[in-house]
């Protein structure tokens, strides 16, 4: 993936010059990997808001989760990663590894641009398992004509059971921007899938002026490949495709397939990153394997108005078919919203999400996003509240766990005053601008009503996950927001309001409707009704830090609220996390 700060600062220049000389020498060229004392050379100011169990560097930049792959009982994480700045630049790749996906060690970069066809970047892509059980990475390279090239890498030890170094053949390129394609934007190979045709398929994203596109490219031994005729997948006015993933998806809680599984009736899930407005949308459809053509089932917008992963601050996110488990696990990158002076300040910039697992809901028009499991093996405290009314306009505080780092889970009682929601606008079909005039202070019939998280006991600092119920004829919309316009004293943040609405029936549920928030430091991510909807936002409190870092539930709506059930977890830091 290219960044929005695209540029490249005098120090790749020295690095690549560096490589140049050693190469020429005769020397293999090798790279440098910070030590452990330097990767905990940390402002301290900035401690506080760095997270405590989310996948994150110790130091400088990370976007792209590229290539997370599950391989002989050990998951392996590849990122986009600067090793010497936090911004974006000198982009390598990044490689630790677990045997949880929570607790992580680092292993050396596996990619870096050494070889004409990857000597000015070593950006996004993807791995997949050949026969044999031999993994490979295709990624995309720029190369000394600064075009954007696809290059595969392979272990050079697969007797190494954390596949610590990668060889490129000099036979790359495996894929160049040739006829029409724009060679400026080619690129983000997704995992391969195999075909009854004894064929790999791949896909790459890109753009006809404002077509966005999936380039469908074709091969017997995944080093030579042919361009198909037509793309998967492509659609008007969109504009660059960055990140595409596409894969098989059940409605089974839970489970997944491999990418490589077609059977008629099996849906599809087709996602890109649009480079445009910087979020992850996606469709769901059916995959004709013969005629190699996605079809979405027409259910939901194949626009940028369409669904979402998450309707936060998420990005480039890339799935995988965990084998071990046999679920679809998700993962997504949040960028920082503060500024890129304060990410020279405190040195590091960009996190992972959580990793969530993946399925289609029974309704079959979304998926369905959970924490992974693993998560749970990480709380410690236990509070809880249990049938309690939320009156309106007060608040329940969640007493006895250190809150800045917290899990809570929350089940809320609306049966008695379904009839009283107010109606619904049709005009109102953006839910984040709907977030934004209906902020968390604003009363409403039933909401808005949820969470205060990382406040302050005064609440003058918090950042506010709630529902806003409303009726249109005999059904309920159900808006979901996530509001930290008042997440900080601090000035100069980017603090915007998402939101998103919840496909669920408040009716068949008796009324009952869930939230479950996963707290970090500077990270809040909630999710709706099970997962239905999800939401990211990032955040720095000043004062609502460490101890004195305070959980609510609150109810600005004009009907009282009943809480079934609250659970709230502290979380103790993993083991070791980042590079």
């Amino acid at each position: 993936m290219r960044s929005s700060k695209e540029v490249l600062p005098k120090c790749l220049l020295l690095i690549l010059f560096a490589y140049i000389l050693l190469e020429k020498n005769g020397v293999e060229a090798s790279h440098r990997i910070a030590s452990t004392e330097e990767h905990q050379n940390v402002p301290p100011a900035t401690i506080s808001n760095r997270t405590g169990y989310h996948f994150q560097a110790p130091k400088n930049w990370i976007n792209d989760p590229n290539g997370p792959m599950y391989y002989n009982g050990i998951y392996h994480l590849f990122y986009q990663f600067n090793p010497l700045q936090p911004v974006w630049g000198n982009i390598v790749w990044a490689h630790s590894y677990s045997t949880d996906m929570i607790n992580w060690k680092p292993l050396q970069h596996a990619i870096y641009p050494t070889k004409p066809f990857d000597i000015n970047g070593c950006w996004s892509g993807s791995a997949t398992i050949l026969p044999g059980n031999k993994p490979v990475i295709m990624y995309t390279g720029i190369d000394e004509q600064n075009r954007q090239v696809q290059n595969v890498a392979f272990p050079k030890n697969l007797s190494d059971p954390y596949l610590r170094e990668w060889v490129k053949p000099d036979y790359n390129p495996v894929i160049k921007p040739e006829g029409e394609i724009n060679s400026s934007a080619f690129r983000d190979p997704t995992t391969a899938w195999y075909g009854p045709d004894s064929h790999w398929k791949t896909i790459i994203g890109s753009r006809k002026g404002r077509l966005g596109m999936a380039v469908l490219y074709k091969s017997r031994d995944f080093v030579k490949w042919v361009k198909a005729e037509n793309p998967l997948h492509s659609s008007q006015n969109s504009g660059m495709w960055e990140c595409p993933d596409f894969f098989p998806v059940l409605p089974k809680p839970m489970l997944g397939v491999d990418n490589s599984v077609t059977r008629n009736g099996l849906k599809h899930v087709f996602k890109v990153s649009l480079d445009e407005t910087r979020y992850d949308y996606y469709t769901i459809g059916t995959y004709d394997f013969i005629h190699n053509k996605y079809v979405p089932n027409g259910l939901s917008p194949d626009n940028n108005t369409g669904l979402r992963f998450d309707y936060g601050n998420f990005y480039a996110s890339k799935t995988f078919f965990d084998e071990g488990k046999g679920r679809r696990v998700l993962w997504g990158w949040s960028n920082e919203s503060d500024s890129t002076q304060d990410d020279w300040g405190k040195g590091w910039a960009g996190i992972q999400t959580i990793p969530r697992a993946l399925w289609l809901d029974g309704n079959g028009r979304q998926v369905v996003q959970w924490p992974i499991e693993e998560v749970n093996k990480l709380r410690k405290k236990e509070v809880g509240i249990r049938r309690k009314t939320v009156k309106s306009g007060r608040v329940i505080e969640v007493k006895g766990i250190e809150a800045a780092q917290a899990d809570v889970e929350v089940s809320f009682d609306l049966s008695s005053s379904l009839d009283k929601a107010e109606k619904f606008n049709l005009s109102w079909s953006d839910p984040q601008k709907l977030c934004g005039q209906k902020g968390a202070e604003e009363k409403g019939g039933i909401g808005p009503f949820g969470l205060y998280v990382l406040a302050t006991d005064d609440r003058e600092e918090r950042t506010a996950v709630f529902f806003r119920i409303f009726k249109e004829g005999q059904k309920h919309v159900i808006l979901m927001c996530q509001d930290p316009t008042k997440s900080s004293k601090r000035t100069g943040l980017y603090k915007p309001t998402y939101g998103g609405f919840v496909n669920y029936d408040l009716r068949k549920s008796g009324g009952k409707l869930s939230l479950r928030t996963l707290i970090d430091h500077s990270v809040v991510e909630s999710f709706g009704a099970k997962g239905r909807t999800c939401i990211t936002s990032r955040v720095y409190p000043n004062f609502a830090v460490g101890s004195n870092a305070c959980i609510f539930a609150f109810n600005n709506g004009a009907e009282d609220v009943k809480i079934i059930e609250l659970t709230a977890w502290e979380i103790k830091k993993p083991l070791m996390n980042g590079i």
